[in-house]
């Protein structure tokens, strides 16, 4: 592997990062408790990790500023576009993997 500089590490990081946020603005089909089931992570995680990264660098950001940032829209926008009442597969399935329980 090339041995990238810090700067370069970061500008790369930050880029996979916008296209993530892209690809999940564009993905409004996959639903968050899809993401859970399957990774463990969903775009409410993906704001939240935003938020604390902010905040440990002594920038404060709410809820939902770092929301919007990943939503692209409110939160409430997004789910009354996009989001759809769970199945009861997706629940149990939700239920049994679980990685906040």
């Amino acid at each position: 592997m090339t041995a990238l500089s810090k700067e370069q590490q970061t500008e790369f990081e930050a880029a996979a990062f916008r296209r993530l946020v892209a690809h999940l603005r564009e993905r409004s089909d996959v639903q968050n408790i899809d993401l859970m089931n399957l990774a463990g992570f969903c775009r409410n995680c993906l704001s939240n990790w935003y938020r604390e990264a902010a905040e440990a660098e002594g920038v404060a950001v709410t809820k939902d500023e770092s929301r919007e940032m990943v939503y692209g829209m409110t939160y409430e926008d997004w789910k009354n576009l996009h989001q759809n009442e769970a199945s009861p597969v997706q629940k149990a399935a939700f239920e049994l993997n679980n990685p906040h329980k």
